[in-house]
């Protein structure tokens, strides 16, 4: 699978951590910086949308919460809270019970197209990645990074020895798993192309990732 990733992608061989001026304390530091100018920067465009995002959720349902946390796992295997729009009906956790049959994607993962529990305005927010904008809050709590593996509602104890070494990064909102996989991939090929990244990541890996995400959070690539 990687040599078909890099044939695909040439660009992620420019990004070799062996050539990099930062390395160990000194990247993940750089890192941290850059992710809260980025958000400090963007604060003027970012308060405003999720302002919009809030106010959709409360026009649908007014009674209902606009917020959904959910435990994560992150760093070291690390569970903290994770924020989203809530895109769901409030007792979605039971119904995913009662839905269970329905599911199309390999343990631990769950997905539905079409999942009768999301919302009309949680359609319109996962489609336009909005739901993920409360996450800035973790990246600003320290939980987060802009980039890395996407953190699992699942706990470390239901990985396999392998798909470990993937919680050695900071959890991000978006990663290499999002960018280059396909809608519905299976969680052990998100945790390939997530070691990939751990394997390479260094800071301008970090910054191409983040530029490539814009263009394909645009076309609403792989959202659902």
């Amino acid at each position: 699978m990687d040599s078909d990733i890099y044939f695909q992608h040439p660009w992620l061989r420019e990004s070799n951590p062996d050539r990099s001026l930062l390395k160990g304390r000194a990247y993940l530091v750089a890192k941290r910086l850059m992710d809260l100018l980025i958000v400090a920067s963007a604060s003027p465009l970012l308060l405003p949308l999720l302002g919009l995002g809030a106010l959709l959720v409360k026009l649908e349902s007014p009674r209902d919460p606009v917020f959904f946390g959910q435990l994560r796992t992150g760093k070291g295997g690390k569970r903290f809270v994770m924020y989203k729009f809530r895109t769901m009906v409030v007792n979605a956790q039971e119904l995913k019970k009662e839905l269970a049959h329905l599911n199309e994607a390999p343990w631990p993962d769950f997905f539905i197209t079409n999942d009768p529990r999301v919302t009309r305005v949680g359609r319109f927010l996962r489609k336009t990645s909005l739901d993920e904008l409360p996450q800035l809050l973790n990246i600003l709590m320290g939980d987060m990074s802009l980039v890395g593996p996407r953190p699992t509602s699942w706990g470390a104890e239901t990985y396999a020895t392998w798909q470990l070494k993937r919680l050695e990064a900071q959890p991000g909102i978006t990663g290499l798993a999002q960018l280059l996989g396909r809608k519905g991939n299976q969680f052990n090929e998100r945790v390939r192309l997530d070691l990939i990244y751990i394997e390479r990541r260094c800071l301008w890996l970090d910054i191409q990732i983040l530029l490539r995400t814009i263009p394909a959070v645009i076309q609403a690539r792989g959202a659902h």
